[in-house]
């Protein structure tokens, strides 16, 4: 049995016992944006996948699941801020779990800071349609920065209280659109074939299923906030597979009501026709003007509840890595009332700054260069870690508990290794796909991820030879012992 080192509350402990299960979940779920990913990048999902793309949800989450099953065994051993490197310090190795660990500092930043881009350019539109005015992008985006900056100091707890209201708005809205449809009536074609394998698994589809398992991105933050979780593991479990279960079951069920509005075998000509305005066709046919209104307004708050949600992410990694050493201590600060990480925090706002700063000054588009670019860093970033972290799982479990059974020490782990590891490549190949990018962006996008994991490596290997003692304790701060 693994002895994780106890870390006793002290000054600078994040807040414990701050947030059950709903919390987790709506932290996780307003961090994927499930307004905005319905109506702005579904549509990309049906402009590869056709009829498929419901399916596609569901077998992306079958794939997550048998993730989350070998990660949640996992965590009854780490309990730790930095989930990703602590999971993958104790099963691969500290200098393989602090290249994790710089890669998912880079990987949260890149999601965080790029939905300032999208944010920024849906806000301008959005001011100057109701106002005639306008005002450059990044105006929107900085204000939401300090929003967030102001929100994240707050403490978790009142993060956790906001990112519910609006996420509770999002999914109602979605729920008001699928019950208009099936209202309506004069729906001829109730196909199934979203769901049939020979569909879903055409060769054709294999772009799709590089972009739907974008969709999950985000879902395993449950582990980074077991710290703070009430109830500690039982709770990050039961939030990580309602998670999991929600986001394949709804986002499967809202777009087969897409599918079923237009009919199974026109919505890939619909989709080719007008990518943009797809499912914003069926809110407008379906749904009382006054709705649509308040879906446009709502598509500004989605984009605003992942901003906080993945602030609250990136700066937790900052706060774990600047307490174990891996980055400057003082990163490993909280506020003495809210017990908010602010240096950490601080840190991650004074990098968005910077980004939005150099594309507004250097006149660099928000859209096509900041949210494309930025998103498909923190996806490759985020996948690669999924696919290392199974390995971690069935290395460690394997060797130190057995007694949790093959499934989940070996089956479950093994079978999603190899699905991400296939996903990882259809990313790869297409990524011209999610940047729109040449040749030259694209290997800078991913020469970014290796220099992460190449620095991460490089400073653990130097603590190994300078300060034996600090690398020996490298990710084996636990809060708790996992139960």
């Amino acid at each position: 049995m693994p002895n994780p080192v106890i870390e006793p509350k002290s000054a600078n402990a994040l807040a414990g016992d701050a947030m059950g299960t709903k919390d987790l979940v709506f932290t996780v779920l307003a961090a994927l944006a499930p307004l905005t990913l319905i109506v702005a990048v579904a549509p990309l999902h049906f402009l590869k996948g056709g009829v498929a793309v419901p399916g596609g949800y569901l077998v992306a989450g079958v794939v997550m699941a048998l993730f989350a099953v070998g990660f949640m065994t996992m965590s009854r051993y780490v309990r730790n801020a930095g989930a990703f490197y602590a999971t993958i310090s104790r099963g691969l190795g500290r200098p393989a779990g602090s290249g994790a660990a710089m890669l998912a500092v880079v990987a949260y930043n890149g999601l965080q800071i790029s939905t300032y881009g999208a944010l920024g350019v849906y806000a301008g539109t959005t001011f100057t349609e109701y106002t005639g005015l306008s005002a450059p992008w990044y105006v929107f985006a900085l204000v939401a920065l300090a929003l967030v900056a102001w929100l994240g100091y707050r403490g978790i707890h009142t993060n956790a209280r906001v990112l519910g209201v609006l996420l509770i708005l999002e999914i109602a809205v979605l729920v008001i659109l699928v019950v208009s449809v099936l209202a309506r009536g004069g729906i001829t074609d109730w196909s199934a074939t979203s769901f049939s394998p020979a569909t879903v698994f055409a060769s054709a589809n294999a772009a799709m299923f590089a972009l739907v398992a974008g969709a999950f991105m985000g879902f395993e933050a449950t582990a980074i906030f077991s710290e703070e979780a009430r109830g500690g593991i039982r709770t990050v479990r039961r939030a990580t597979y309602l998670a999991v279960g929600f986001i394949a079951v709804f986002y499967a069920f809202v777009t087969w009501i897409v599918v079923i509005d237009y009919g199974s075998a026109n919505i890939a000509a619909a989709a080719e026709a007008d990518p943009v305005g797809l499912v914003v066709a069926v809110f407008t046919a379906n749904v009382p003007g006054p709705i649509v209104e308040v879906m446009n307004v709502l598509l500004l708050t989605s984009a605003f509840a992942a901003l906080l949600a993945l602030h609250n992410a990136a700066n937790r990694y900052f706060y774990a890595l600047g307490r174990e050493g891996l980055l400057p201590r003082g990163l490993g600060r909280t506020d003495r009332r809210t017990k908010a990480p602010w240096a950490a925090g601080l840190l991650q706002t004074a990098i968005a700054a910077a980004v939005v700063g150099a594309f507004a000054i250097f006149g660099l588009d928000p859209y096509l260069g900041l949210l494309l670019w930025g998103s498909a860093l923190g996806f490759l970033g985020i996948i690669t870690l999924w696919a290392l972290c199974s390995l971690a799982v069935i290395r460690f479990l394997r060797a130190n508990a057995p007694e949790a059974g093959i499934f989940r020490t070996t089956v479950a782990p093994g079978l999603s290794f190899a699905a991400l590891a296939v996903v990882l490549v259809l990313v790869l190949v297409n990524l011209p796909l999610l940047t729109g990018a040449g040749a030259a962006a694209n290997i800078v996008i991913v020469g970014i991820g290796v220099v992460a994991v190449v620095a991460g490596v490089a400073r653990a290997l130097y603590l190994r030879s300078r300060s034996p003692a600090r690398y020996l304790g490298l990710a084996q701060t636990s809060v708790a012992e996992g139960r």
